[in-house]
């Protein structure tokens, strides 16, 4: 996985169940509550991005 945290300016690389993440160049951590709530936010976006995607996509495949 690779998720850009603009307002981190990081890259989130893998997370476990436990709530820590792995920035891109950085070991595990548990972030804090303002990380948290930059890493929903950037996931919430990329969720709609990819939706946007698959909608896209299937509409042509109909043409």
């Amino acid at each position: 996985m690779r998720l850009y945290i603009e307002t981190m300016d990081a890259v989130l690389v893998d997370y476990d169940h436990d709530g820590r993440v792995e920035l891109d160049g950085e070991g595990w951590s548990a972030p804090t509550l303002q990380e948290r709530r930059a890493i929903l936010h950037a996931a919430q976006l990329e969720i709609e991005r990819l939706q946007d995607l698959v909608l896209a996509l299937e509409g042509e495949s109909g043409d």
